[in-house]
């Protein structure tokens, strides 16, 4: 099993899509289906009949998961998107961001 570039608490820049550009932070990471959820990202709609529970019925609103590809972590320094490295630093294997050098915290 790979170490999780992306994982949850990450600010994340969207690389393609109708959020292109959009950035976010990861609210829930799906390792297995090698997707993302990002709050506000991917938002989708669903027209819901009254019911007990809810008996306005109306629209839903929720985000739907993203495939991490289309996801890249945000540079701590520039807040533009970047790849992440692993290093060891102080006898610790912390994530570097490798456009600024920055440790990504998490």
């Amino acid at each position: 099993m790979a170490a999780a570039k992306i994982k949850k608490g990450d600010i994340v820049v969207v690389l393609s899509g109708k959020d292109k550009g959009r950035s976010g932070e990861v609210t829930k990471s799906l390792p297995k289906d090698g997707k993302v959820i990002v709050a506000g990202i991917n938002v989708a709609v669903r027209h819901r009949k009254p019911d007990q529970a809810n008996p306005q019925g109306g629209l839903e609103r929720r985000e739907a998961p993203l495939h991490v590809s289309k996801v890249a972590v945000a540079d701590p320094k520039t807040g533009k998107a970047t790849r992440v490295r692993f290093e060891v630093r102080d006898g610790k294997k912390v994530r570097v961001a490798v456009k600024s050098g920055e440790v990504i915290s998490g």
